[in-house]
């Protein structure tokens, strides 16, 4: 993008979504010197040490670009799967770059939500839990994320299963 020196910039990259591996927390900050300072310092004091066996993972997966491309091409399976089961029922689209889903609901996305758990078992997360509101309008309210972590097999039941419940309403 042109910006060879890094002014103003800082970038935050982990194995959490890269490698799908949420519970390593492993990953780096990189950026503005100036900048960085700062957040270093912050990072003293609400920081811990990785132990052992947990930087000998990290260091395999910041090493394997194989299982990444496997990972980015299950994902493209899953979202093209559960998109065409879901958007003849929710207004939703394929994410730029993420693990979920981002669908509207035709009611309360709490309600929505709580109806899912209690009808069809699946669990999913307000966007209003997500945000909070700013000039009066909570920019996360009447959607839902829906993380496509699980295999492909329960992504697609648990597509179907929303896609039952989104048809009773």
């Amino acid at each position: 993008m042109g910006n060879s020196d890094y002014h103003r910039c800082v970038v935050f990259h982990s194995l959490s979504k890269r490698s799908n591996l949420p519970g390593l927390r492993s990953g780096f900050v990189a950026g503005d010197a100036a900048l960085l300072n700062t957040f270093l310092l912050y990072r003293t004091y609400h920081g811990s040490a990785m132990s052992l066996p947990v930087q000998v993972a990290s260091v395999a997966a910041w090493n394997d670009e194989t299982h990444v491309k496997t990972n980015r091409d299950l994902y493209r399976e899953k979202f093209a799967t559960v998109l065409e089961i879901l958007k003849p029922v929710l207004e939703v689209q394929p994410p730029d770059a993420a693990f979920y889903l981002w669908p509207k609901t035709p009611i309360s996305d709490t309600e929505f939500a709580l109806g899912l758990y209690r009808e069809q078992n699946v669990g999913v997360l307000p966007g209003s839990y997500l945000s909070r509101p700013a000039h009066g309008i909570n920019p996360g309210d009447q959607q839902i994320r829906l993380a496509l972590v699980a295999e492909l097999n329960e992504c697609i039941e648990a597509a179907e299963r929303i896609r039952a419940y989104c048809e009773t309403l």
